[in-house]
């Protein structure tokens, strides 16, 4: 993993097009993983049919829903930002400093709310496991727990991965906004 620094670093054509090319390898890992969890919470509705699979299945669906259009809409943009990108270092530098770096500074503010999204669904999840557990426990709510625990869990972990990047690619761009 490459940390920019602004002192001694100049962002190059070569940066953008890495942290445009990891974006959409990661965002497709997310739709996978999103539609994965989809179908695992139709199997576990309609086939399986016991209360903790139903529990679960519902945060499976949300946030496996929520993990596909995410991964989904990040996948199919990262091409023509990653183009346009490129093409503004050379023709129009300003659109790096106005626009590009406006847009991932509000990009980088939005995985903080994410972060805390993520943190309360996982607490959510491990309170359910515990208030639930135990063969006199709710098994729909228990189920529920687990899978709203594991969902947060991966979903923190997706993110915090594309937060890093995406502060590093900040720090780029601000750094080549000062020499230019």
């Amino acid at each position: 993993m490459v940390i920019f620094k602004a002192e001694n670093f100049m962002l190059t054509k070569t940066d953008i097009e890495k942290y445009f090319v990891a974006e959409k390898q990661e965002s497709l890992v997310f739709l996978v993983i999103g539609l994965a969890a989809v179908a695992l919470a139709l199997i576990f509705h309609f086939m399986l049919r016991s209360q903790g699979y139903r529990g679960a299945a519902i945060p499976l669906l949300i946030l496996g829903l929520v993990q596909a259009i995410a991964g989904y809409s990040v996948y199919v943009k990262s091409d023509d930002q990653r183009i346009s990108q490129v093409y503004a270092y050379d023709m129009n530098p300003d659109q790096l400093k106005t626009t590009e770096l406006t847009r991932m500074r509000k990009v980088t503010m939005n995985f903080l709310i994410y972060r805390w999204i993520e943190i309360g669904a996982l607490v959510a999840g491990l309170v359910l496991i515990f208030l639930f557990r135990g063969p006199t426990g709710n098994l729909f709510w228990f189920g529920f727990g687990i899978a709203l625990t594991l969902m947060a869990a991966e979903l923190f972990i997706a993110d915090f991965i594309a937060e890093k990047r995406a502060v590093q690619y900040v720090s780029g761009l601000e750094a080549f906004n000062k020499k230019i």
